[in-house]
């Protein structure tokens, strides 16, 4: 396969079967991150990922990690911590704070989500297509989940933690509105320990196509309460 250059006003994706084995799922590059590039790619199973010195990288890899709301792995440590409401969980109240604190090197010292992607996202939550998670300790952001929402399926781009299960617990509520609201799919891109430990796992790149040819691109409601609260009932699998 050969990799697709895309013009940087009027661009068209080309067809996943264009992806590259080697590394698995580059798709095309250049184009822009304008809200409507991005809606058409996300609504192609696409999605950008890029260092800062890189021109803008396309990816729709030959398989890709899920979560099922329902699914959701729950230890007995996070499934105490739940319980104990000791943090604060809401929705959509801090999007820029969330994105930036993703932003931020990890050990490694890197970062994938540039000046740009904070920039494009922020103007896709404005326009009501992406969406965020917050955790809190009294009044510090200390957790935290963004992504696209994509019809049935969120599309979830990173995640932060400044305290032990951070994430996790802001994955946990997520996982609980979707099951709630009917969701399907929590699509984590790539597979990796964190993910699989909640009980992520892979699909192929056709199934996950087809499932998303049924939920069309289209601005759906946000409805994840102001303050979510635990309901154990609803996500029993774990230990």
């Amino acid at each position: 396969m050969k990799l697709v250059l895309m013009d940087q006003d009027h661009p068209e994706f080309p067809s996943p079967d264009n992806a590259l084995d080697d590394p698995d799922g580059l798709l095309a590059v250049g184009g822009n991150l304008s809200p409507d590039t991005l809606l058409t790619a996300y609504s192609q199973g696409i999605f950008p990922w890029f260092q800062d010195d890189d021109p803008i990288l396309w990816w729709n890899p030959s398989t890709r990690c899920i979560i099922e709301p329902e699914n959701l792995y729950i230890s007995s440590r996070l499934r105490r911590l739940l319980r104990q409401n000791r943090y604060t969980v809401t929705g959509d109240t801090a999007f820029e704070k969330v994105i930036s604190a993703c932003a931020k090197p990890r050990d490694d010292g890197g970062t994938w989500i540039t000046d740009e992607m904070i920039e494009a996202y922020i103007e896709l939550f404005h326009q009501g297509y992406a969406h965020c998670v917050e955790v809190w300790q009294q009044d510090k952001l200390v957790g935290g989940i963004y992504g696209v929402l994509i019809g049935k399926i969120f599309c979830g781009e990173s995640m932060f933690s400044a305290v032990d299960n951070g994430s996790k617990i802001a994955i946990a509520h997520l996982c609980q509105w979707m099951q709630v609201s009917g969701m399907q799919w929590l699509d984590c891109q790539l597979v990796n320990p964190h993910l699989t430990s909640l009980g992520a796992h892979s699909i192929k790149r056709s199934v996950f196509l087809k499932e998303l040819q049924k939920t069309p691109c289209i601005k759906r409601g946000w409805s994840f309460p102001q303050q979510s609260q635990w309901t154990e009932a609803l996500l029993t699998n774990g230990s």
